[in-house]
């Protein structure tokens, strides 16, 4: 890469008059070719249970928009493939593994239907209540989104991908985009794509969480601040078993630590791709971003939709799994989702909000009860949140079920671990 090359030059190379997309690809060995003894068992099983829930949810939220809040059960093969239930699974039978929530009956035609249990719909109403309440926080964190990308708008399809991250409600491109015209609007392209658009900047918002917990004398209630170069380190929280990748890299991760970065809320424009300030700071955007969400926990594509928007590196995933003591990426299922490890102590998050309280109290009633397995491979039919592990309702024999899996090997990520080979990209002092 040349050494004056600027950010769009990265992304964007012109090729016989036209723009495309140019990819600065290295050599790399798979991701589950990375020690087993590096996987985080207690983060792995809270990746499983939260994407069960993600399921329920989903199906209890689809009855919600009914009339009458029922309806046939042979409508919902619909969306197989967002609770993955494949053929010749019966959907009657995953529905009957949660008989707290759903409940079944056949009309006078025979007809099955399907709706929600009294506790279930007492549920639904909570969650409004809880969504509701949350409504202003949900605003901060999209505006504060949109102040850390390039052109201060983003793609209102990209943004619905975080709807459940972000906890926004089911009207959240009908109605809720248009309840804070002072922060943000709705704006539409030549080509009728949709676009949320910063409004006014927010000074007291261009702070990020990292320094509302370290910095002296910023708080929640700082009203002015610039956004500029940062010299914070970030937390770092390495399981028990990364002890030698920590002792391998020592220096380098102190040298990490220690090197200033640009604020996720400055302008990035004039930082050059693949130099070790690019990467740090794109190490702190995806810091921001996860605090944002209810779980700390986004589905990697999610992060990988905005690369260009948050000025991000092309090989995201690498960075995300390099940097092992910020982030931890559990690797079960198509899509892999992410952690932010300061946010959680074993398989629980250390602050829950009340949409976590609330996701809990569904997770009771689902009778998940985290039956202990070795997480040693890959789920063929697991997916993103809403796509998956619907198989893991059908694998009990109990009425309520005990959710667990049964994991299969799949190819998907690459990823090099950096104590199989020596290959110098690994190294930490370049971006880890």
């Amino acid at each position: 890469m040349q050494v004056g090359l600027g950010i769009r030059e990265w992304w964007l190379g012109k090729r016989s008059g036209c723009y495309c997309l140019q990819r600065w690809m290295t050599t790399s060995k798979r991701v589950q070719d990375r020690s087993k003894k590096k996987r985080v068992h207690e983060l792995e099983v809270a990746t499983e249970k939260w994407k069960i829930v993600s399921k329920i949810v989903f199906l209890m939220e689809l009855l919600k928009q009914e009339p009458e809040m029922v309806i046939p059960v042979r409508s919902l093969a619909h969306y197989r493939k967002q609770i993955n239930l494949p053929k010749p699974h019966r959907i009657s039978d995953f529905l009957r593994k949660t008989p707290k929530l759903f409940e079944l009956y056949n009309d006078s035609k025979g007809v099955l239907w399907c709706g929600l249990t009294q506790k279930a719909e007492d549920l639904m109403e909570e969650q409004q209540r809880v969504i509701e309440e949350h409504t202003h926080k949900a605003a901060e964190h999209v505006t504060r989104f949109l102040m850390m990308s390039v052109d201060k708008r983003l793609p209102l399809d990209k943004i619905a991908h975080f709807r459940r991250d972000f906890g926004l409600p089911l009207d959240f491109r009908t109605h809720w985009v248009h309840r804070y015209p002072q922060h943000f609007r709705v704006v539409k392209t030549l080509d009728d794509v949709e676009f949320l658009e910063l409004v006014s900047w927010n000074p007291a918002w261009a702070i990020t969480e990292l320094e509302k917990k370290v910095v002296p004398g910023i708080t929640e209630n700082t009203t002015s601040h610039t956004p500029g170069v940062l010299s914070l380190p970030f937390p770092l929280k390495f399981p028990a078993n990364f002890k030698r990748v920590h002792r391998y890299y020592r220096e380098k991760i102190q040298l990490f630590q220690e090197r200033s970065y640009l604020s996720p809320y400055a302008d990035a424009k004039g930082l050059k791709a693949g130099s070790l300030e690019f990467d740090k700071r794109a190490v702190a955007v995806m810091h921001e971003l996860l605090s944002f969400t209810i779980e700390k926990r986004l589905v990697t594509d999610h992060l990988t939709h905005f690369r260009w928007e948050l000025v991000m590196p092309q090989k995201l995933m690498r960075l995300l799994l390099k940097h092992c003591g910020i982030f931890y990426v559990s690797e079960r299922g198509k899509r892999f989702s992410v952690f932010l490890t300061e946010a959680y102590d074993g398989l629980e998050l250390i602050e829950k909000c009340p949409l976590m309280l609330w996701k809990e109290k569904v997770l009771n009633l689902v009778g998940y009860r985290g039956r202990k397995k070795k997480f040693e491979a890959y789920s063929d039919m697991s997916d993103v949140e809403g796509d998956d592990d619907g198989l893991c309702l059908l694998q009990s024999d109990s009425e309520v079920g005990d959710l667990h899996v049964q994991l299969e090997q799949q190819d998907t990520m690459d990823y090099e671990d950096p104590l199989v080979g020596d290959n110098s990209e690994m190294d930490v002092g370049e971006i880890a």
